[in-house]
């Protein structure tokens, strides 16, 4: 018996039909693709966070976590390493490290952990002050693991570059010191995912 194959016209078929389900799936992969890079920056963050908390506790001093970036470009920053609120690259050290990028990294004793973001054209960083409106650009925590200073970030807003489409998350910090990567969409008071309500400003 003759076995047949595929025609050339019935593979064209088969290949315009595979190249219009790709072309509909395109938008979907590109959303889930940034949905991906916004939840690795808020777990960068996250971690950053809790190794600069967890260094504290460990040797009993203050241990501060700065978000750097920089002047031209603050998802990347350069030789002068600027303090940036919007940077998704972050430090861990026991004194500011603005102005000293250049050498700290390769030499210096006092930087404990770092993260260099690259998917900053993609994702927007927030981070403010307890009142909501002010920019935060580090948080320092005691021997204790709790929030040493006044001008502390509270909050982390990691969200998409651009659309209504993205799973935009929030970094939360407490006087505590205990961090959560909650989602601002959520509302149902039973879901873990649920951010806490934001305090109100304090007073004149």
């Amino acid at each position: 018996m003759r076995q047949r194959g595929f025609s050339l016209i019935e593979l064209l078929v088969a290949m315009s039909i595979l190249g219009l389900l790709m072309v509909a799936a395109m938008p979907s992969i590109g959303t889930w693709l940034d949905n991906t890079r916004i939840r690795n920056q808020g777990d960068s963050i996250i971690a950053g966070l809790q190794a600069a908390r967890s260094e504290a506790v460990k040797t009993n001093q203050n241990v501060s976590f700065w978000l750097v970036g920089s002047s031209s470009a603050p998802g990347a920053p350069g030789d002068e390493c600027v303090l940036s609120n919007a940077s998704a690259s972050w430090i861990v050290s026991t004194t500011s490290p603005a102005s000293h990028c250049a050498g700290w990294l390769n030499t210096s004793k006092v930087v404990v952990n770092r993260y260099m973001g690259g998917d900053s054209g993609r994702v927007s960083i927030n981070a403010l002050q307890v009142n909501g409106s002010t920019a935060g650009t580090t948080v320092t925590f005691n021997g204790f693991g709790r929030v040493a200073n006044s001008d502390a970030i509270a909050s982390i807003e990691v969200a998409g570059s651009g659309g209504s489409t993205y799973r935009n998350l929030r970094v939360w910090l407490s006087p505590s010191g205990s961090v959560q990567l909650c989602d601002p969409a959520v509302s149902s008071t039973t879901d873990p995912r649920k951010c806490p309500a934001k305090p109100a400003p304090a007073g004149p």
